[in-house]
């Protein structure tokens, strides 16, 4: 039988009123986010003024070799280190790290009187949580952590920003404030909870609140209705170990440990393979007014489950190896983000500042349409073009970070890649290939043009269709 959250998430009255109503509801949260920030005062921006490089200048910088990832201990734990590297302090002023020390796993794990298997959502969380990557939070968030980051996109007492709420979900009756759980991802023990808090949520307030509608046709709303269990449970989570994966994923510590002290890193957040656009766009992202001289690029994108027709981060990881080794660009780090996406616009721009935050970026790329959706019927936009935009610039001082716009690049003719505002203004011959044909074309076994997508990228795909 339906339940009352799941039959009003499936009600939608006269089509949100063409969306107008999701955009009302992300602005009320927005306001009511900004008046709680005015009380509390901003975030002083990190680090001294830096010069600015001519463009010249920072595009013989992007050609030489790919900064490698090395694997290593973790260095910053503390802001005290953080500042004292020439690093973004993290969010809340200290680098969490729940993870337990090898010589208490065996008596923390005998302690427990439940196990939960984890999902994929699950398990990345309780990675985040536990290496620091959800910094300040200690564990999933009680019931009065959550009802209040929902309704305020804020913690409560510290009056952080924290753009979405981070929960576990269980279907278990007899789960009681006191337990211990002993947490499993596909067979390994990946950490514990105590037990402190347990409560059936306000499904569709929570919906509305951080998506801006109660709507399934929303897949984040469809993730919460359905895919989440009936309870939330919240309280301090302990790390045992990192969830194993294909391909690894440095944490806050290690990736801090390969980023250049007192310089900008302007972070790329990406959910798709890299093609040539891509490139241009976060590369020009390096030439910015607001970016100092010598900054990096960490190109970091998200591995953990998104929408049901993206490519699997697998894939996506093996492109972004082979792609790392043909652009060999000093100017880039590359690390992989166990974080599953939400597409909830602009909450999640707010979302995916905090984290690269603390992963040690000063600077996040906000694109057209960040985290968006579309409706799963009629395949109408949830979000403005420039939501999620609005929301980031209005709480970067806060956030003591920058946003840097993402460049309308096209390529042409004439003078391959540029914006668009000079192609117009030359009048270039625009050359045009929309994501549909180009997977058709892939399919087919066509050769798709190099100016569109890496010879390398593409092999990878045929390879894995």
């Amino acid at each position: 039988q339906q339940s009352n959250d799941q039959r009003d998430l499936t009600t939608r009255p006269h089509k949100m009123a063409s969306m107008s109503a999701v955009r009302r509801s992300l602005r009320q949260v927005a306001t009511i986010a900004a008046r709680r920030g005015a009380t509390a005062g901003l975030v002083a921006e990190a680090g001294a003024s830096r010069a600015i490089l001519a463009g010249e200048l920072r595009a013989q910088a992007r050609a030489g070799v790919v900064g490698s990832f090395t694997a290593g201990k973790s260095l910053f734990h503390a802001s005290s280190a953080a500042h004292a590297a020439g690093l973004i302090e993290p969010h809340g002023g200290k680098l969490v790290n729940l993870m337990v020390d090898e010589s208490k796993k065996a008596s923390l794990v005998s302690s427990c009187n439940r196990t939960l298997e984890l999902s994929d959502r699950n398990a990345c969380d309780v990675e985040l949580l536990a290496v620091g990557g959800f910094s300040p939070l200690t564990g999933f968030m009680n019931e009065d952590v959550y009802t209040h980051c929902v309704k305020e996109m804020r913690l409560p007492g510290s009056n952080l920003l924290f753009g979405m709420p981070i929960v576990l979900d269980t279907a278990c009756e007899d789960t009681k404030v006191g337990d211990k759980v002993l947490l499993k991802y596909q067979g390994k023990d990946v950490g514990v909870i105590t037990v402190e808090s347990k409560w059936k949520p306000d499904k569709p307030m929570e919906a509305k609140m951080c998506y801006g509608t109660s709507s399934i046709e929303h897949p984040g709303v469809s993730m919460i209705s359905m895919e989440r269990r009936k309870y939330y449970i919240g309280g301090k989570v302990e790390g045992l170990s990192k969830p194993e994966r294909p391909f690894p994923c440095p944490d806050p510590s290690e990736v801090r440990a390969m980023l250049p002290a007192g310089k900008d890193v302007v972070a790329f957040q990406c959910r798709n393979p890299i093609h040539r656009a891509h490139y241009e766009l976060f590369t020009r992202a390096l030439d910015a007014e607001n970016v100092g001289e010598g900054a990096v690029c960490l190109v970091h994108p998200t591995m953990g489950p998104t929408q049901d027709d993206d490519i699997s981060g697998l894939v996506r990881y093996h492109t972004y190896e082979v792609l790392a080794k043909e652009v060999n660009n000093p100017a880039i780090r590359w690390a992989y983000l166990p974080y599953s996406m939400h597409m909830a616009g602009p909450r999640e721009a707010i979302q995916h500042m905090i984290i690269r935050k603390n992963y040690g970026c000063t600077h996040f790329i906000i694109g057209r349409d960040m985290a968006g959706s579309k409706s799963s019927i009629d395949g109408e936009d949830f979000y403005g073009a420039y939501d999620a935009q609005d929301l980031a610039k209005a709480n970067a001082a806060e956030l003591g970070m920058k946003t840097v716009p993402s460049l309308n690049v096209v390529y042409t003719d004439e003078e391959g890649y540029v914006t668009a505002d000079v192609a117009e203004a030359k009048k270039l011959s625009v050359k045009k290939l929309s994501g549909t044909k180009f997977r058709k074309m892939l399919r087919g076994g066509e050769d798709i043009p190099e100016w569109f997508a890496f010879k390398s990228v593409v092999k990878v795909l045929r390879e894995h269709q």
